[in-house]
């Protein structure tokens, strides 16, 4: 039975963000919580906070979206301690064949990790620690032998740079974003082959320049910025997950002829997260 698990999970493998998605890592908001403001949008909901309850509706179909498309779906369990652990994303990342285990940039998450690492050793996936302070798997975006890093204050120029040594193969690019821009997930993502999605406002010219000379970019107006319009996530196929709520982008992204998945998260994303932060992708192939 042990050799049957270990067969089915063996293969990890990701070399973009885009294509056909066949295993992810989830994790239920049950314990989500605003409880030490960690980034600039829970400012914002500090007050209402959380409905956990609505928070777990919203997930659910999430979840269930995923299993539609025949995705193999690895749900993590979450823990009374750990209010941000719905957010697998930043726990890991797999780049090509490799997963590696997040160096976690805020005290309040380090531990998270250590739930991930269990149900990776109960599955006998292998994996490495990244040992340098700090890289969030929010700041790490792939594309074939390019490795787009977001510079924030969860990820260092230090990071990056181990990151080049750990993976010599790839051209690892540092991208500074704005301060109070979360990670470079919720300003800048990879939907398909040339085509990304953006928030010009979180980039300087010249960082913004350097995208816009290896994608189309569609942008994201202002008033889509705080309900996340970059944070969907591609499953494959030009199929992509996004909030109904996000108008003027999920229309960009149909004349693109992308199928629009339309999922309400609206009271996930007051923690400052939404679809991709939400999914830590094991293999697309």
């Amino acid at each position: 039975m042990q050799a049957e698990l270990e067969s089915e999970y063996a293969e990890i493998s990701c070399r973009n963000e885009y294509d056909p998605l066949q295993r992810v890592v989830v994790c239920s908001p049950k314990y989500m919580e605003i409880k030490k403001i960690i980034n600039e949008t829970q400012k914002l909901y500090k007050e209402e906070n959380i409905d956990v309850d609505i928070a777990m509706d919203q997930h659910r179909e999430f979840v269930q979206v995923l299993k539609d498309h025949q995705i193999d779906v690895i749900e993590l369990t979450p823990e009374p301690k750990f209010h941000e652990q719905v957010f697998t994303r930043d726990i890991g990342y797999v780049i090509g064949p490799e997963l590696i285990v997040s160096q976690m940039g805020q005290a309040v998450r380090i531990h998270e990790v250590d739930v991930l690492k269990r149900a990776l050793d109960d599955r006998s996936i292998s994996y490495l620690q990244f040992e340098q302070k700090s890289m969030e798997g929010g700041d790490v975006i792939i594309d074939g032998d390019k490795v787009w890093v977001g510079i924030s204050d969860r990820t260092t120029y230090q990071a990056v740079e181990a990151l080049q040594e750990l993976l010599p193969s790839h051209q690892v690019t540092a991208v500074p974003i704005e301060k109070r821009i979360l990670h470079l997930d919720c300003a800048f993502n990879i939907v398909g082959r040339e085509t990304a999605l953006i928030y010009p406002e979180a980039f300087e010219q010249k960082e913004y320049q350097l995208l816009a000379s290896h994608y189309h970019l569609i942008e994201i107006p202002k008033e889509e910025e705080l309900t996340l319009g970059t944070n969907v996530l591609a499953i494959g196929n030009n199929k992509i997950i996004s909030m109904p709520q996000n108008k003027q982008v999920n229309q960009q992204l149909r004349e693109k002829g992308y199928t629009v998945i339309e999922v309400d998260f609206s009271e996930i994303i007051k923690s400052g997260g939404s679809f991709r932060c939400c999914s830590l992708p094991l293999l697309r192939r």
